[in-house]
């Protein structure tokens, strides 16, 4: 068996996008195993199009409600995930003073791409569709069933 770790944080600059999506990815992959957790550097209410391209694929964020490093319950996290470069500061920041492996995986910030509908939600996908490669890919050997 690998080293899973036993409590993930995902986190991004509002709690609103990325950070929501990698917890929904996760949870849906690993949530039987794994505690899963996302906050923002700033909290914000989710966006509308990540319960959309969310849904898409089988995943209800809808009750998501945003928070920030400081709205925390726990800090007990074993691997702190962020998602962009604001969150990478407060992640090193909140490291100092416990024991936790921070990886940076910078993600595009869907919310400044412009266009019509359809050219935005791609934006969305392909972001989710990112965020689920990588996620599989972080924790391929703990996604194989255990024989």
């Amino acid at each position: 068996m690998s080293d899973l770790p036993d409590a993930v944080l995902f986190a991004c600059t509002r709690n609103s996008v990325r950070s929501p999506m990698a917890e929904g990815l996760l949870k849906h992959l690993l949530g039987h195993r794994v505690y899963v957790d996302s906050a923002g550097v700033r909290a914000s209410a989710i966006d509308p199009f990540v319960i959309e391209v969310m849904e898409e694929i089988g995943i209800d964020l809808s009750n998501h409600r945003g928070k920030s490093f400081e709205n925390l319950e726990d800090t007990s996290y074993d691997l702190i995930v962020s998602l962009s470069p604001e969150a990478q500061h407060q992640a090193v920041e909140l490291t100092r003073t416990m024991a936790c492996e921070v990886e940076f995986w910078n993600t595009l910030d869907p919310t400044i791409i412009e266009g019509n509908r359809e050219t935005r939600l791609e934006a969305y996908r392909q972001v989710r569709d990112t965020l689920k490669k990588r996620i599989e890919a972080r924790f391929a050997l703990d996604l194989r069933p255990v024989v």
